[in-house]
């Protein structure tokens, strides 16, 4: 990861400090559902106030496509998070103009404002200079703690930071500091678990992965397609025949890289995809024609288990089997639990996120006993895809 500074480099009572958050959060009749998002954005807004700054925030919610949307109006995020906060919120009804400068200006220093949406202006999605200039009006410093809008080069995510003093708000920080560890300096050997449907979504981040770990973990139903590849019959199991000669050239890339690419060796097997199916356990080159391969099978995590005991570093996006649907998530689960168990024992640097891979650790009940767990969804695919983000390029000063 490049370098950028954090909000521990900026001097900052008595000034106005622009914090670009992800407060996209879930909502149901005006009320907040899920307020995941909401608290890990509170680190840096704690911090900034405490320190004496007039913290201004700034978010996007939902797709309103440049046009004034009430359903779509942050107001009940900025009472969430003041409740979150345990303090008082002043709401500007737009987030440039005379009602954000009146916002701002009502604020005291330790206060905290909250201006509406972004996305009611189309200039914020088309990276427009003369809307960043107007947002940069408002505070003397920039803080971005939205890693999950930095994929996109949006006025509030990366021209802006070309037009203030900058830094990474504490969940950016952190986010950076796990994904450098996990992929940038990282302790070998390393690995790379990647699951999920098909390898036809995931070709760059395969393509990245093999040429930067020691041993490529391929799950789910991206295995059954590796395994079609090298002329196995999958059976009735989901399976892009019409990648085949992509995957293997995955192979041949990672070989040549001195990757090892793993694929299961055994799989849980049922002929209907539902709750309680009846299954059975069968070598991956002796699946019925009428069945489908659901999960790796004991042999397979038996694998898994021992390989990871001899790693430092896992980078983890996606299940290795249908996990929402019993019993097909015991594969997932106990190679989770077993990076969970060295991730406690302090022998290994584990880092997840993107996709479904956030609720299959939860299945797992492990998503809180990893080193990080990313929730950025496509930054983070674009960040294992080894794609330069435009949020975080700003900061460091690329061009």
């Amino acid at each position: 990861m490049s370098e950028f500074k954090t909000i521990d480099d900026l001097e900052v009572a008595g000034r106005r400090v622009l914090v670009r958050a992800d407060l996209n959060v879930p909502m149901k009749d005006g009320r907040v559902t899920d307020t995941t998002r909401i608290d890990r954005s509170l680190p840096t807004i704690r911090d900034l106030k405490a320190k004496g700054a007039k913290v201004i925030v700034l978010s996007h919610f939902g797709r309103p496509k440049g046009q004034r949307m009430p359903e779509l109006s942050l107001k009940p995020v900025a009472q969430a998070l003041g409740e979150a906060m345990g303090a008082t919120m002043v709401f500007g009804d737009d987030c440039i103009g005379e009602a954000a400068e009146k916002a701002v200006s009502e604020a005291a220093d330790g206060d905290i404002v909250m201006l509406e949406n972004l996305r009611f202006h189309d200039a914020e999605t088309k990276n427009d200079p003369h809307f960043a200039g107007r947002l940069a009006e408002l505070a003397d410093v920039y803080v971005n703690d939205a890693f999950s809008c930095a994929h996109r080069a949006h006025a509030s995510t990366e021209a802006i930071a070309r037009l203030l003093p900058n830094a990474a708000g504490c969940l950016m920080q952190a986010e950076l500091e796990a994904l450098g560890g996990a992929l940038g300096d990282p302790e070998r050997p390393v690995a790379a678990v990647v699951g999920g449907a098909k390898i036809s979504t995931k070709m760059e981040v395969l393509g990245n992965l093999a040429g930067r770990v020691d041993q490529l973990i391929i799950g789910g139903g991206m295995a059954n397609t590796f395994l079609y590849a090298q002329g196995t019959d999958v059976g009735n199991s989901l399976c892009e025949n019409d990648m085949a000669e992509q995957a293997r050239a995955i192979i041949t890339d990672a070989a040549a890289a001195g990757c090892e690419v793993v694929l299961p060796v055994d799989a849980t097997v049922a002929k209907e995809f539902a709750e309680g199916a009846a299954s059975q356990t069968v070598p991956v080159d002796a699946v019925p024609s009428d069945a489908m391969i659901l999960d790796v099978g004991p042999a397979s995590i038996d694998d898994l288990v021992q390989r990871l005991q001899g790693c430092r570093t896992v980078v983890w996006n996606g299940p290795l089997g249908a996990f929402e649907v019993s019993p097909f998530d015991l594969g997932t689960n106990a190679v989770a639990r077993e990076a969970a168990r060295l991730t406690g024992e302090g022998t290994l640097l584990s880092v997840a996120g993107g996709g479904d891979t956030v609720a299959a650790l939860a299945n797992a009940g492990v998503a809180d006993k990893f080193s990080y767990v990313s929730t950025a969804g496509g930054a983070f695919l674009e960040w294992l895809e080894g794609k330069t983000l435009p949020g975080v390029a700003a900061l460091s000063g690329q061009n």
